[in-house]
């Protein structure tokens, strides 16, 4: 038995390294719900999950008042019994982004307690599927930048050898859209792999209409292009554009990822393993995907999802948005497009506290 003796919860806000605009919102301040559990053979389990800057005093309440309580003297090995213990004892607020993001940052310091007892990277333990991911750029997209900016940026990818990127669209007026997403096809030339995001800002009929617009540009996925809660806009939509529909970041469980693939209304799933509640149901979206030939490729947390990504078949992309270099010692290696697994033992994320207590904004909230 390993029994978990100490928890501790706190709020961390790391510097995001760049403005990030979408159609719908500007990520400004990354909230880190930061979790540590202790047990009583000596390992520090880590981990975390995030918000776009509103919400991490909420996740911090539940962390404190409902789930670290019923984690002391628990076995820190038994990952699923404790994911359901702690999801049994939020039935008021499940399922609910909240609630997820709580149960991630638990789920993840688990998870790295595994990893840490069997000598595992999080790759291996989770599966063991590869060690080199594609991985394609998004922070040279960004909705915010001008046409030149935005040109310039992509070429400048190329350059450096990278075969993949994301545009973020959503602009105002169509023509726009469709100029920004033609001048960045000319810019990357025909070999190069490009995916647009609307992050949830078209209605059906408007969703058609650009889908429509841009299906000549060879545009490998639109993504979010209505409200994440709208399934069957989603399905439809997937039988009127040949883009691949790309959703999943904003899903809160398990069931809601498996009707999305079921339907018709994902083509491509992009689930978040912080907004599903950690690595236990990530990794049951993916053996899901997997049964149903349908690509995994996960929303942003970058340095976690590599990992993930690398221990399945169905991982095929990992977005790159670096998210923690702030806080950390050691950053993913990503050479010319190819994202590298880490193959130390834990999460593969080398923390430096130092800076973890440096950005900390909350007392630590220790049980």
């Amino acid at each position: 038995m390993a029994r978990i003796v100490k928890v501790s919860a706190r709020l961390v806000n790391i510097p995001v390294e760049t403005e990030r605009t979408d159609a719908i919102q500007a990520f400004l301040v990354q909230e880190t719900p930061f979790v540590e559990i202790e047990t009583d053979d000596g390992l520090v389990g880590r981990g975390y999950s995030y918000t776009i800057g509103t919400g991490g005093s909420a996740v911090l309440a539940l962390l404190h008042d409902v789930f670290q309580p019923r984690l002391i003297g628990a076995d820190a090995r038994a990952v699923e019994a404790l994911w359901h213990t702690l999801w049994s004892s939020t039935r008021a607020t499940t399922p609910g982004t909240l609630t997820a993001l709580a149960l991630a940052a638990v789920d993840t310091a688990l998870w790295d307690l595994r990893c840490q007892r069997n000598a595992e990277p999080l790759w291996i333990a989770a599966g063991g599927y590869r060690q080199q991911i594609p991985a394609y750029d998004t922070e040279h997209g960004w909705l915010h930048l001008s046409e030149a900016e935005l040109v310039d940026g992509m070429r400048s990818l190329v350059d450096a050898g990278w075969t993949a990127a994301k545009m973020k669209v959503g602009r105002e007026l169509l023509p726009e859209d469709v100029r920004r997403v033609r001048r960045v096809r000319e810019a990357v030339g025909e070999d190069f792999t490009l995916f647009v995001d609307a992050n949830q800002g078209f209605t059906r009929s408007e969703a058609l209409r650009r889908a429509r617009a841009i299906e000549p540009f060879d545009i490998a996925w639109l993504e979010e292009p209505l409200p994440a809660d709208d399934r069957e806009g989603h399905a439809w939509l997937a039988g009127q554009t040949g883009i691949p529909i790309a959703v999943g970041e904003t899903l809160n469980t398990i069931a809601q990822c498996v009707a999305y693939l079921s339907s018709g209304a994902a083509s491509i799933m992009q689930v978040d393993a912080a907004r599903v509640g950690g690595v236990t149901p990530w990794l049951k979206v993916a053996h899901a995907a997997e049964a149903m030939n349908i690509d995994i490729c996960p929303h942003f947390l970058m340095e976690l999802h590599v990992s993930l990504a690398g221990a399945t078949p169905a991982g095929t992309w990992v977005e790159h948005i670096p998210q923690l270099r702030s806080v950390t010692r050691t950053e993913v290696q990503v050479e010319a497009g190819v994202a590298y697994v880490p193959d130390t033992p834990g999460l593969g994320i080398d923390w430096d506290m130092t800076k973890i207590d440096e950005f900390t904004v909350s007392p630590i909230l220790t049980v």
